[in-house]
């Protein structure tokens, strides 16, 4: 029995329009957000000026005398807001009807909580290098790599692992919490474990980060990781990026480590005393089911000698456990 269930051509051709029209549309999105909230033509004691918006409170800051030029500048953020707005409505319109198709064909899914997180995030340019999906929200996104669905894999859970992964430190302005409030305002930082935040709804994201990367993560930016050295191995090899399904029919991207480093991972953990019991048991089913799909499907990322012999020691043993129950081709009959 092969580890995974291939999609049928109607399922693969409308993943592929999914993600088209995501990316339409999540450019016009930034282009749109990166201009003035609005520019305005005010009169000051009788002389014109040209005055930039910050936001809804209606402060602004004066750009300059009336003149050809601001006049004329004026004129092109008009036209490039409207083109841009009608792009995005235009845009939206068919990423809609691809997400509807996409969910009415039983496509992998992605928990609605963690799908608006994943989408403000990317409106913000956070999953260019700044965060990783590092839990079981990633499976859908293997899924997707794999070209079918994953025998086997557990369901989504009731939280959320972000990894913070970005290499140089930015300009210090938190980043993690204004987005995270950004989707819901009810969240706030659990004072018990201050790496984990949870909504009035309980619903919970914790951020963890590999020791190589915390110095990156803004100074006052929450909730607060504890560096863990076995994160480093989720920062090798090559990312997995694809757009899904959120469960309320919205779509999301999703950016998560080499499935290769990630399925031993979860079997590093499923070994660790110090885990959750009811987890590890989900640990080493996870694991073991993704390094199986990835050998019957991923050619992409090799399982072979030379990423044996690359294997950290601590990872060694659970490559061989896999290796133990690696299932063999299937006889093809004659």
């Amino acid at each position: 029995m092969s580890a995974v269930d291939a999609f049928s051509d109607e399922q693969a051709r409308t993943l592929v329009n999914l993600e088209q029209h995501y990316r339409v549309w999540i450019e016009a999105e930034r282009a749109l957000a990166a201009l003035p909230y609005d520019l305005r033509r005010k009169e000051v004691d009788g002389r014109a000026y040209l005055y930039e918006i910050a936001g809804r409170s209606g402060n602004g800051r004066s750009l300059g005398a009336w003149s050809p030029q601001i006049e004329a500048r004026f004129a092109a953020y008009r036209q490039e807001k409207a083109r841009l707005k009608a792009r995005i409505q235009a845009s939206r319109r068919t990423l809609e009807e691809s997400a509807r198709l996409g969910r009415a064909l039983r496509l992998p899914m992605l928990a609605e909580e963690a799908g608006a997180i994943l989408r403000e995030a990317d409106h913000r340019g956070l999953l260019d290098g700044q965060v990783l999906v590092v839990g079981t929200n990633a499976m859908p996104a293997y899924a997707v790599e794999a070209g079918g669905f994953i025998r086997e894999a557990p369901d989504e859970t009731q939280d959320f692992d972000l990894a913070w992964a970005a290499i140089a430190p930015d300009s210090g302005a938190p980043t993690l919490w204004p987005m995270l409030k950004a989707v819901d305002p009810t969240f706030t930082v659990n004072m018990e474990r201050g790496f984990q935040a949870r909504n009035a709804k309980a619903y919970e994201v914790e951020v963890v980060v590999a020791p190589s990367r915390a110095a990156t993560l803004p100074r006052l930016d929450q909730p607060r990781p504890i560096p863990l050295p076995e994160q480093e191995w989720l920062l090798n090899g090559r990312l997995v990026d694809h757009i899904v399904i959120s469960r309320g029919g919205a779509p999301a991207r999703i950016v998560a480590p080499d499935p290769r480093w990630f399925g031993l991972h979860k079997l590093w953990m499923a070994r660790q005393a110090k885990r959750n019991p009811l987890k590890r048991p989900k640990d080493r089913k996870q694991g073991l089911a993704l390094l199986n799909a990835v050998d019957a499907a991923m050619p992409q990322y090799p399982l072979d000698e030379d990423f044996k012999t690359a294997l950290p020691e601590a990872l060694v043993e659970p490559f061989r456990e896999w290796e133990a129950q690696r299932p063999q081709p299937a006889t093809p009959r004659w």
